[in-house]
């Protein structure tokens, strides 16, 4: 069961705190929860592991679409981290939770002592964006967690060599079962604030990554994501030529995290962190 605190506008959000040491906090994807990091969990070294699911997703309170933003989720992490008394943290961020730790980069940079990024960088290619478009926020045609695994792993083709067992995992993950059938575990206003948030032409956050300068930085990039491209990893790499990087092949948009090469860059970056 999760914990929960309180935000500055009263609505009531779930973490998870477990483990001593490094703190190191993991912030999901755009419609995930703290389940996003599952499959990393077994495979840390000893540290203090925080996992909180932003508000509209999993356990936190549905707070209504204009809630849902980036700036929004970023003064949450802050509260949060206030809540549990801590200074500093490393931060590892799947897609939004990427973009969160960029964020607070400008918000919060004293509270930060790293950042992992995991398939998500300062520029979103257009083909990853409109993906999402088309499923976030709606509830699946699937009426069973066994059709939805069976849909997920014909519908996610640039996944190489994954197991029924692990598709059956994600759909668990991310869908809850009713007596009509699957529903997603987030508010479905969430599709309103997306879309939203990427009309008009697109804006690179160039800025919000260069404020990472001096910090520890990792990237997981998956081989066949359509998110992230090498054009912008490339950069990303020029302007901070000390990244650690890894490319996680049989991977689109996100790795799991527990291939071998997730967790070398994990182990690398919690390293240069320590």
């Amino acid at each position: 069961m999760p914990d929960f605190f309180t935000a500055a506008d009263g609505a009531l959000l779930a973490y998870s705190d477990e483990g001593e040491g490094l703190p190191l906090l993991c912030l999901p994807g755009l419609t995930r929860t703290r389940a996003d990091f599952d499959y990393l969990l077994p495979h840390l070294p000893p540290c203090r592991v925080i996992r909180m699911d932003y508000r509209g997703r999993g356990d936190s309170a549905w707070t209504g679409a204009q809630s849902y933003t980036v700036p929004q989720e970023a003064q949450d992490v802050i509260a949060l981290l206030n809540h549990l008394g801590l200074g500093k943290v490393a931060v590892l961020g799947t897609s939004r939770g990427g973009l969160i730790g960029m964020v607070l980069a400008v918000l919060a940079k004293d509270r930060l002592l790293g950042l992992c990024l995991n398939d998500v960088g300062p520029v979103i290619e257009r083909a990853g964006l409109e993906r999402i478009f088309d499923y976030v926020g709606r509830n699946p045609a699937a009426k069973s967690l066994e059709d939805m695994a069976a849909r997920l792993a014909r519908g996610n083709p640039g996944f190489e060599g994954v197991s029924a067992a692990r598709w059956q995992s994600e759909a668990q993950h991310h869908y809850i079962t009713t007596e009509t059938g699957l529903k997603i575990n987030y508010d479905p206003a969430l599709r309103e604030a997306f879309l939203a948030a990427f009309q008009g032409p697109a804006a690179g956050a160039w800025p919000l990554f260069d404020a990472l300068a001096g910090l520890p930085l990792a990237l997981i990039r998956g081989a066949n994501t359509d998110l992230l491209s090498v054009e912008t990893v490339a950069e990303m790499q020029r302007r901070r030529p000390d990244m650690i990087y890894a490319e996680v092949p049989g991977r689109a948009h996100v790795p799991f995290l527990d291939e071998p090469e997730s967790l070398a860059a994990v182990a690398a970056f919690l390293g240069a962190v320590a």
